[in-house]
């Protein structure tokens, strides 16, 4: 069997992501359960601790590929982002605290499980480092002695003795905290600490946690079928939260540098402008010049004048973007999408010049004419679908999701389908420019209408583009899938067109028009 570190340094190489499922199928179920008792049985924060800790594991695949096992790092991992997340809920620690300053005189009942799991994972973390591994690698993962010893480099009388000392250890531990281990101890963790993590949890975790790690510029996601939409929908707040966090990271990082090379810019410009002026005083008067100087003088005019025509521009940009927030209480985003169902043997006629992304599907830009010429022609095309137009104003920087949704009924539940928009909009003020994070999805219903599952086509992205501009993104639409009020419309491969046209507005909706900068 390919051992973890194998697989984390293919990963690292060549961003296989069937290695890095294969990394989180082994490991899903320890993560998932200790993230769940140390956020006191909450589903939906054992998920967000889960998927923090495999997006750093991508983040920092490359280190840890040197790693024999990655048992122990995920399992501390998992206790470092529960506490960052559970951080201002004090009362948990406050009573272990208490415990530990107060022991108990009385004799404390037996522990079981239900004594033992508030407190499992704070014990363990006071464990070393290897006494932790090894607890882990037996009574976490149950692997024999012989296994143990492997993963720690002992034989397996070592690992034996090595797991009985680190038990001790663990049992002093909940002693400090009034609780009397006893000597099922040992039955009681490996019986109860790792549960089966939610159906499908693995697979949403890969796809986010390499859509967290930012380091392409478009990337799709791998269409996802289930039985109930209540998963795939989840998968992708997930994934949309994950990237959108990271993004927006990113790009404040970014703007605070613009901001230094813009001042470094402004005080260049002054110094030259100086210099040209300084150039022109001492030249005199231009009549008692040579025929070389004077074209000389006229060039250095030249450029006094584009020197001129920068600095409108540039002072104004510097005012925004010195701003605290980076522009974002003066710029507003207008953003503008349409959600297509169209003929995929007519993608060559629209004329985009399409580029391909490392999964798969298809990305372009359009001018503003060039959009208009396209609009024009799907509303009157009778094998196109427009299944969705939304629209929103946001704050410059800030995460907005745009749906176009309507009730279904899949499995007996009610479920949302249709079109989702999650964007991060930036206008970025030096460049003149949008950036835009973008992870757009349909959610369609699909098999026997009478007891329908669902499918998600989606894609991830992150696009510079100029204002005019749309972005168009393509995706297949696999056969089959339909909403419940869609046309008919005729059969034959189909695709999912998303166009997003973002405009710079004002706090009263007009739109911004900035002088263009001159190179």
């Amino acid at each position: 069997m390919t051992t973890d570190a194998e697989l984390l340094a293919l990963f690292a190489r060549t961003n296989s992501e069937a290695a890095f499922a294969e990394l989180v199928q082994r490991h899903v179920n320890l993560v998932y359960s200790a993230a769940r008792r140390q956020v006191n049985g909450d589903d939906h924060l054992a998920k967000d601790v889960a998927q923090m800790v495999f997006t750093d594991l991508a983040r920092k695949a490359d280190s840890l590929a040197r790693r024999e096992s990655l048992t122990g790092w995920l399992y501390t991992s998992a206790h470092f982002a529960a506490a960052k997340i559970l951080r201002g809920e004090t009362r948990r620690r406050d009573r272990e605290e208490k415990f530990m300053r107060e022991p108990n005189c009385e004799t404390a009942p037996a522990a079981d499980w239900e004594q033992l799991r508030p407190m499992l994972d704070g014990a363990m973390h006071e464990l070393k480092e290897t006494d932790r591994e090894a607890v882990l690698l037996r009574y976490f993962e149950n692997r024999q002695f012989a296994e143990v010893g492997a993963k720690l480099g002992l034989n397996e009388n070592a690992a034996r003795m090595r797991v009985e000392r680190a038990l001790e250890k663990l049992r002093t531990a909940f002693a400090r905290r009034g609780i009397v281990a006893t000597a099922s101890l040992a039955a009681v963790i490996s019986a109860n600490a790792v549960q089966t993590a939610p159906a499908g949890l693995a697979a949403a975790l890969t796809t986010a946690s390499i859509a967290g790690v930012g380091a392409g510029t478009f990337t799709l996601l791998k269409m996802m079928t289930t039985t109930k939409i209540k998963f795939s929908v989840g998968a992708l707040a997930v994934a949309g939260a994950v990237l959108a966090f990271v993004l927006l990271h990113q790009s404040q990082e970014k703007l605070r540098a613009e901001n230094a090379v813009l001042a470094q810019q402004l005080a260049q410009l002054q110094t030259v402008n100086e210099n040209l002026f300084n150039r022109l005083a001492a030249a005199g008067d231009s009549k008692s010049l040579s025929a070389d100087q004077f074209d000389e003088l006229l060039k250095l005019r030249g450029e006094v004048t584009l020197l001129r025509q920068q600095q409108k521009v540039l002072p104004v940009v510097a005012q925004l973007k010195m701003n605290n927030s980076s522009s974002a209480q003066i710029i507003q985003i207008h953003l503008k999408a349409r959600f297509v169902s169209f003929p995929a043997d007519g993608l060559q006629a629209l004329g985009v010049s399409w580029a391909t992304g490392a999964q798969g599907g298809k990305i372009g830009l359009l001018t503003e004419q060039q959009f208009k010429i396209i609009n024009q022609a799907l509303h009157g095309a009778s094998d196109v679908e427009t299944l969705a137009a939304p629209e929103v104003v946001t704050s410059n920087g800030r995460q907005t999701q745009m749906r176009a949704i309507q009730s279904a009924s899949v499995g007996g539940e009610p479920v949302e389908v249709g079109s989702y928009l999650d964007v991060v909009p930036n206008f970025l003020t030096n460049s003149l420019t949008f950036n835009l994070s973008l992870i757009a999805a349909l959610v369609q219903l699909t098999g026997d209408p009478s007891k329908p599952g669902a499918q998600v086509i989606g894609a991830t992205n992150q696009v510079t583009l100029s204002p005019d501009q749309t972005v168009v993104l393509e995706n297949e639409i696999p056969s089959g899938g339909w909403l419940p009020d869609s046309t008919n419309i005729p059969a034959g491969p189909r695709s999912l067109l998303v166009f997003v046209t973002p405009t710079a507005v004002d706090e009263a909706g007009n739109r911004i028009i900035f002088p263009p900068t001159n190179q």
